[in-house]
């Protein structure tokens, strides 16, 4: 006929999604994701969603459960066992990924910090400070030390998945989080890194980061701190506008128990 056919996208392909939140984020994510499926625009092994609250928004919720697994647990506790079953047991499909909430604290630095206090106990491990400003326009620093980091100095449009042209300034995006933490890295005095998880919009508004990108980051902390010498990992997760930023403070091993 000479006419081209329409030839559908194939479904993206998952192992596990973990939902980090069962609030109105987590409760939005799950509702996108389970439609995604059922448009055949994804498959995935399990959708879990982790609160600590059996009475979160999603708990509370009239949607078929066969569809998702609520996993009340704490945060760190859980990925305490998750990540250790995916990086030592392999019972975690490769290809699978994390979904974190806007508002949740950075999970994953905190992942990696514990992985390193139990590796090196005679050394000192800690959250440090990052030495200078990253240079974005809008940079705080909470109590905890995480940097907070955006190019935004508006109010983005909820779920927004940072597209080429941004829909606030009506502009090409110019800039890129990823290459803001690598120049950083690249003129500091003492860091190292950066160990980035990056989250990207994968299917109907919903953001994601890798499993692999968490294990593959536990690895580079340690070959940071191999060497013996005092070294600050920076650890960010980050979209291409905003992220959460730390610096993995691991002491000199000559400096044992000394800050």
């Amino acid at each position: 006929s000479g006419r081209s056919q329409f030839m559908p996208e194939p479904p993206l392909r998952f192992g596990d999604i973990v939902i980090v939140g069962g609030g109105c984020y987590g409760r939005f994510y799950t509702t996108q994701l389970i439609e995604a499926r059922e448009n055949g625009k994804l498959t995935y092994r399990h959708l879990l969603v982790v609160d600590r609250d059996p009475d979160c928004q999603l708990g509370q919720s009239t949607s078929d459960p066969g569809d998702y697994e609520l996993v009340v647990q704490d945060w760190d506790v859980f990925f305490d066992g998750y990540l250790i079953q995916a990086a030592e047991e392999n019972s975690v499909p490769p290809n699978s990924v994390i979904v974190p909430s806007p508002l949740m604290p950075h999970l994953m630095y905190r992942w990696l910090l514990r992985r390193a206090q139990a590796r090196w106990p005679d050394r000192t491990v800690e959250t440090g400070s990052l030495e200078k400003r990253i240079g974005t326009p809008y940079e705080t620093t909470a109590p905890d030390l995480t940097r907070y980091v955006s190019y935004a100095d508006w109010i983005c449009p909820t779920h927004c998945i940072e597209p080429a042209v941004c829909p606030v300034i009506k502009a090409p995006r110019t800039w890129e989080m990823s290459e803001a933490l690598e120049k950083y890295v690249g003129c500091s005095r003492r860091a190292d890194g950066p160990v980035l998880f990056v989250c990207r919009h994968q299917v109907h508004g919903v953001g994601a980061f890798t499993v692999a990108e968490v294990l593959a980051g536990d690895q580079r902390v340690q070959q940071a701190g191999a060497g013996g010498g005092a070294v600050d990992v920076i650890v960010g997760t980050i979209s291409a506008c905003h992220g959460a930023v730390n610096a993995l403070h691991i002491g000199a091993l000559s400096a044992l128990g000394n800050p």
